[in-house]
């Protein structure tokens, strides 16, 4: 439960085969604390295991996304040992954002205002990530003398390369959204008003697709990053091999003959 308002840290509204994830710490711009990420941990596994849902959108209640770690909890006028980050990143972070990297259905991230930090980490491990013209990805690590979390110089390396990398996280440097979406970091920029209702339709569209066939891309993606090219050719062979036996696959060709659109199970 949030602090300020004694609801859930994680909301959830069910729209369709969609589901709608909102952080919510909204008098905190969603600041990540240790109970957020184990809420958020515990909708991500319910996901997983829920077959009605087949799209998943990630948002922010209120003005931003998420500022990244919430520093009131690592105050160290409190007293006591500061935590073991190593530790945190381990048992906190790194199980969502590997959850959010690898869930059976896509997720599509609606980042409005700020994602900092950590906060740019969780959207960014999201499949597709649509950001208002008002947001920012503020990688400011640096400024509290910390390298990088949840996944952000992973992501950052392989979207801008390691020059963009090392001076943003270096400078403590804020991308604005266009930018982001100029430099191939996010799929796109919109209107602030236009974001939630653009990133559901785009949830609903996927909700409708080939399910089985989105994990498979995801996996291509993940080997073309990281393998050689007759290695990626391998892989790549297997996954298509593995989406030519799916039903949808089937579906897919006989609604192309047949001159329909497909009706796709997501098996």
């Amino acid at each position: 439960m949030t602090e300020e308002t004694a609801q859930p840290l994680v909301l959830r509204r069910d729209k369709g085969r969609v589901a709608v994830l909102s952080l919510n710490r909204p008098a905190r711009l969603n600041a990540v604390t240790a109970d957020l990420l184990i809420a958020l941990r515990g909708e991500l596994e319910t996901l997983a295991g829920d077959e009605r849902t087949r799209a998943v959108v990630l948002t922010g209640s209120g003005r931003g996304f998420c500022a990244g770690q919430d520093l009131a909890d690592r105050d160290p006028r409190k007293g006591g040992a500061m935590p073991d980050l190593a530790e945190t990143q381990r048992a906190l972070f790194h199980p969502v954002v590997r959850l959010l990297a690898g869930l059976d259905k896509p997720v599509v991230a609606a980042v409005n205002g700020v994602a900092a930090g950590a906060g740019a980490g969780l959207a960014l491990a999201c499949d597709i990530v649509l950001a208002g013209r008002s947001a920012q990805f503020a990688l400011s690590f640096a400024k509290v003398g910390l390298s990088a979390d949840a996944g952000v110089g992973h992501r950052l390396v392989r979207a801008l390369g390691p020059a963009r990398a090392r001076a943003l996280l270096m400078l403590g440097e804020s991308i604005p959204a266009g930018q982001a979406a100029d430099w191939g970091l996010i799929w796109r920029a919109l209107d602030d008003t236009a974001l939630l209702p653009e990133a559901e339709a785009l949830a609903a569209r996927l909700a409708e697709g080939p399910g089985v066939a989105y994990g498979l891309i995801r996996r291509t993606v993940a080997a073309a990053e990281a393998l050689d090219f007759d290695a990626y050719l391998e892989a790549e062979a297997e996954l298509q091999g593995a989406a030519g036996r799916t039903a949808d696959y089937r579906e897919g060709v006989l609604a192309f003959l047949e001159k329909r659109p497909p009706l796709f199970e997501g098996r």
